[in-house]
């Protein structure tokens, strides 16, 4: 396509984010955002999707009116879905993930999913697993099974509100959702067991034309007629599809946001541990993804609780010199570490060492992750941890084959946007130099290693 301008619908667990990304360039000519809030009920923990909508309407035809949008491709957070009647309402609020009232059903959801080799998909807790959502909802809604006539990954509900179209795609799929075999590209037996063969919407690849935008979205937003709108991609892999367009395997991309996802391409063949919060993702292109994911982000935010403290380089003394060390897991419920209690070594005294001690343990939990998976090659890091120094000297100093920081633009809105683009060029990265205190990082990295595999156990 032939496009200057792409709009990209970007909705993460924490903000809802509608960017306009230049195609030459690849940068963000404008960008605007809202809280991705959740609303308490009832009848459950729910998004607010007709206030996103009005929300990407009004800055739609802002951005067309500005600068002109001649493409829309989507990209969101997995784990979600959203369940549509017969008249193309919603037939219940889409569900929030963090929600715990499908770990009351547990059991019985445990007997019909299929087994983590079938599927890539490992067992979750709360909505994590999308077939578990989709489990709680049915039998705590008895009438909500027959009501419901479609269901769309969730960048597919944003491109049905856009088009009309029905569709699925296959990297939403291949989220952690029981409901996709990934080495068969086709579902799992799950989707008949939850009485939703035929209703799911096709699978599609996430750079297919989903359709033009609908006569009352035209009018809205003063988009053309014929204004191609993609499918749409999950989040995590639309940070990979720049690097999987341009770059000879074997290399790792570790996505960083709310979640980390350690992502391994031409990975060392290795069994997936469930257990330790490693998956199959699928990529855009449809193929298996060898994954694994903790919430650093939200770890990063509990640990951090609104500190603006700067470390300084005697703070890294300090705490290289002291030993002291924060131990997994601060957010149980996911991660390498899944049900273990954090706990410190030692008083971290001062905000500076807790700040450097919380980064090195970030990064030591990326390196983990990026171990379960077999990652092989230069470790490429997308996202807000790519400007936190002690981050990066620490997993520099523990990734052998190198660990490389975007200086193109990427994530999650560029990569939607590279679906649009036709022989893009692949984006630049530099490498991260080696930290001069690289041996004390490791000894430190290694005796961290050593308790949190002891806690483990």
């Amino acid at each position: 396509m032939g496009l200057r301008n792409i709009a990209v619908i970007d909705v993460g667990k924490t903000n809802a984010k509608l960017a306009l990304v230049e195609a030459e360039s690849l940068t963000e000519l404008a960008v605007v955002t809202r809280p991705n809030t959740v609303i308490p009920g009832p009848p459950w923990p729910h998004f607010d999707l007709d206030g996103h909508w009005a929300f990407f309407q009004r800055h739609l035809a802002e951005f067309h009116s500005l600068h002109g949008v001649d493409a829309v491709s989507v990209t969101t957070h997995g784990a979600s879905a959203v369940l549509l009647d017969a008249d193309g309402e919603l037939a219940a609020p889409m569900l929030d993930y963090e929600f715990t009232g499908p770990d009351t059903l547990a059991n019985g959801y445990d007997a019909i999913r299929p087994p983590f080799e079938e599927t890539g998909s490992p067992r979750l807790p709360m909505g994590l697993n999308l077939g578990a959502q989709v489990h709680w909802q049915f039998e705590t809604q008895p009438d909500l099974a027959d009501r419901v006539a479609h269901l769309l990954t969730y960048p597919q509900y944003w491109g049905w509100r856009l088009t009309g179209e029905l569709a699925s795609d296959m990297t939403s799929l291949g989220c952690h959702t029981d409901l996709w075999n990934p080495w068969l590209r086709e579902f799992s037996p799950l989707v008949a067991r939850l009485g939703l063969a035929g209703k799911i919407a096709p699978a599609r690849k996430s750079s297919d034309i989903l359709g033009r935008p609908r006569a009352d979205v035209v009018k809205a937003t003063g988009l053309s007629p014929d204004t191609p709108i993609l499918c749409g991609i999950h989040d995590s892999n639309a940070s990979l599809y720049p690097h999987v367009l341009g770059r000879r395997a074997p290399f790792a991309v570790v996505s960083t946001g709310t979640w980390v996802v350690a992502m391994a391409v031409g990975s060392e063949r290795l069994a997936l541990d469930p257990a330790r919060d490693t998956l199959v993702n699928v990529n855009a292109f449809g193929d298996p993804v060898p994954s694994a994911r903790f919430m650093g982000g939200r770890e990063y935010e509990l640990v951090c609780a609104g500190s603006e403290a700067v470390p300084d380089a005697q703070d890294r003394a300090a705490v290289l010199r002291e030993g002291l060390m924060l131990l997994p897991a601060v957010e149980p419920a996911s991660g390498p570490f899944r049900n273990r209690k954090m706990s410190w070594t030692t008083h971290p005294g001062t905000e500076g060492r807790r700040l450097v001690a919380l980064s090195f343990y970030l990064a030591l939990m990326t390196r983990v992750s990026l171990d379960l998976i077999g990652a092989r090659g230069p470790v490429i890091v997308e996202g807000p941890f790519g400007r936190n120094p002690d981050y990066l000297d620490m997993l520099a100093a523990i990734s052998p084959e190198g660990v490389e920081i975007a200086t193109s633009a990427t994530g999650t809105s560029v990569g939607a946007a590279l679906l649009c683009i036709q022989n893009a060029p692949p984006p630049l990265t530099r490498p991260v130099a080696t930290p001069a205190d690289k041996t004390q990082l490791a000894d430190y990295a290694a005796r961290w290693r050593m308790q949190a595999d002891r806690i483990s156990c």
